[in-house]
């Protein structure tokens, strides 16, 4: 069963689960189809709101399919909720991805 399947299964049984979720959402963003990966961040961060490594993820993902502004958003809100959890490291990547971005 390949990777996509699995977690597919995993969320039809737990459509809560957030490791799953956010690893779905890196299989579409690894095999190039942004557009699908985007939907799994969308709905992991709507349900995980603190799930810093998303907003990261989605981020970089936007980034790649020439989409700055929006990245940019992402990684604003991202800085959010880094803030509000204390994920000093996860605040310093996205700032750092965010400068680069201008």
């Amino acid at each position: 069963m390949d990777r996509v399947a699995m977690l597919t299964e995993i969320l039809t049984e737990n459509p809560s689960d957030a490791f799953a979720r956010y690893g779905l959402a890196m299989e579409y963003s690894n095999q190039g189809d942004a557009g699908r990966a985007l939907d799994e961040f969308q709905k992991l961060l709507e349900a995980h709101p603190d799930y810093t490594a998303g907003y990261f993820m989605a981020a970089q993902t936007l980034a790649r399919a020439n989409r700055s502004d929006e990245a940019r958003q992402m990684l604003n809100d991202g800085i959010v909720s880094a803030k509000r959890t204390g994920n000093a490291h996860a605040q310093s990547e996205m700032e750092a991805m965010l400068a680069d971005l201008g």
